[in-house]
């Protein structure tokens, strides 16, 4: 006899209409608002300043540097209290004392107890290569997952994962869209991570799913996935949890570079975890998945 401990199918329309609501709001937001790409995607200059005179704080440094009529200036506390990442577009990209003339400026407006410990620079057509190669990577690492769950499982199964993996990335984007959260290098390899993260998640729920559909040929897809889900639940929630304390550990206390890349992965992780349930099995009881249609695949 088969216990069920949560009655997860009685909730897949609530959340369904839940999830379809965020990804049309992201969209929205995306197509309106737009990312706020950083100087990897943007083009611009990248500044990593340590302060040895406890004098220069970062108010000063910031009405400075906007004194230079540098374009959009961001200037954040990182590491070390005495450390500051200055990033804005560059404005003369032929001239060979850019540099030193915002040191020079900088010396005279808030005095030279400071150094320069690294200066990137990124030009216009570097940034639209690595933006385009970014879209190309998501976009041929969400193909590998398909092509994978395609051949591991059945069609309808990995039009669920595709289903869920697009969901995760979707309102992800959109919620850094929202909030104007910076997209740089690290975001993409985030994103990247949170599909194989939920993949992987995914793919262990399907894989009780189908040994369930072979087992009970006697149970309808609603009810077979709820019990795959509770006999998966305790994997699921070890891993998100561990996972999770982890990325809060760097959000907090890895200082204001890393805190990008760990926003991200925490709400991939979330998502993706709530994706598994609510997004990829019901697309199973959708397409009524059953005994004939993994038998089926088997003998072809």
């Amino acid at each position: 006899m088969i216990k069920k401990q949560i009655s997860f199918n009685k909730f897949y329309k609530l959340f369904n209409l839940v999830s379809f609501s965020l990804i049309i709001i992201s969209i929205i937001l995306l197509f309106f608002k737009g990312l706020n790409y950083g100087v990897d995607f943007k083009g611009g200059t990248l500044i990593e300043l340590r302060a040895n005179d406890s004098q220069i704080n970062i108010f000063k440094l910031r009405q400075s540097l906007l004194n230079m009529k540098l374009g959009d200036v961001n200037v954040k506390q990182f590491g070390n209290q005495n450390d500051y990442l200055i990033k804005f577009e560059k404005k003369n990209d032929n001239n060979p004392n850019f540099i030193q003339e915002i040191k020079n400026d900088l010396t005279k407006s808030i005095g030279p107890g400071f150094n320069f410990r690294r200066v990137e620079n990124v030009g216009p057509k570097v940034s639209a290569e690595l933006l385009k190669s970014g879209i190309v990577a998501i976009g041929l690492s969400l193909a590998a997952m398909l092509l994978y769950i395609w051949i591991r499982f059945e069609w309808q199964f990995s039009l669920g994962a595709i289903l869920a993996l697009l969901h995760d990335v979707l309102i992800t984007l959109g919620v850094f869209s929202l909030f104007g959260f910076e997209i740089n290098l690290s975001i993409v390899a985030a994103v990247l991570t949170i599909v194989g993260y939920s993949m992987n998640d995914t793919v262990v729920i399907f894989d009780r799913v189908r040994e369930n559909l072979k087992k009970f040929s006697d149970i309808k897809i609603f009810d077979l996935t709820n019990i795959s889900i509770n006999e998966t639940l305790s994997r699921t929630i070890i891993t998100s949890i561990t996972t999770l304390l982890a990325l809060l550990s760097i959000y907090f206390l890895g200082g204001e570079i890393l805190k990008g890349f760990s926003l991200a992965m925490i709400l991939g992780v979330v998502f993706g975890t709530y994706s598994s349930i609510f997004i990829a099995n019901p697309t199973l009881v959708l397409l009524k998945v059953s005994q004939k249609t993994i038998l089926k695949e088997d003998k072809n």
